[in-house]
């Protein structure tokens, strides 16, 4: 390895401790208290080396939302190999609630705290693009669904988005504690399962 890939190597490991430290700080303080002081004791590095790397604490709140996103397509990517369209879909289902099981934080992170879609919005003209990619690719297997025949008469936007808002309940209402208000054994297993039930009615 030469000298100058050594040092990209090393750069992008500092970036991913800064990243990963004020990621356990985010989810232990909220963001609100976490200051990038804060981030540069927990990984024990000065506060000049952090601000070398991001200019403040926004830019790590949108560094995180981004490589939440790119996480969560990656995984979305890998099932472009299943050809049924509805099995594509079901499958999409189970990778979102596998991946909000995974990375809890990160996922209130992407989809709860209102901080990070501030800084996207600075970043991106209101546009929420690593969002935006995201629903493309639900978006688009409704689409397939569509032209293999399911889902006659109704819209692929709406019929999209009322997929992902139901799913993204379930996971939010699991990782939050709440489901464990009703008397099933395992609610969003069962959910989801009834969910896909009725969406093979349409």
């Amino acid at each position: 390895m030469s000298v100058s890939d050594r040092r990209l190597r090393d750069k992008e490991e500092l970036r991913l401790l800064i990243l990963d430290g004020a990621m356990r700080l985010f989810a232990q303080q909220g963001v609100e208290k976490v200051t990038i002081r804060n981030i540069a004791d927990a990984i024990e590095y000065s506060v000049g080396t952090v601000y070398v790397y991001f200019k403040d604490k926004n830019a790590i709140l949108h560094a995180l939302h981004t490589e939440g996103f790119i996480d969560l397509k990656t995984r979305f990517m890998v099932l472009m190999s299943v050809s049924n369209p509805m099995e594509r879909l079901r499958a999409a289902g189970r990778v979102y609630i596998q991946f909000a099981r995974e990375q809890p934080d990160m996922y209130d992170l992407m989809f709860t705290v209102e901080a990070p879609l501030e800084s996207v919005r600075a970043w991106h003209d209101d546009e929420w693009n690593e969002g935006r990619a995201t629903f493309s690719f639900v978006r688009a297997t409704v689409v397939a669904c569509l032209e293999a025949g399911h889902f006659s008469g109704h819209q692929p936007g709406p019929l999209a988005f009322m997929i992902w808002s139901l799913v993204h309940g379930m996971c939010s209402l699991e990782i939050s504690n709440r489901a464990k208000v009703t008397d099933l054994d395992q609610p969003t297993e069962e959910g989801y399962a009834e969910f896909m039930t009725l969406l093979d009615r349409i």
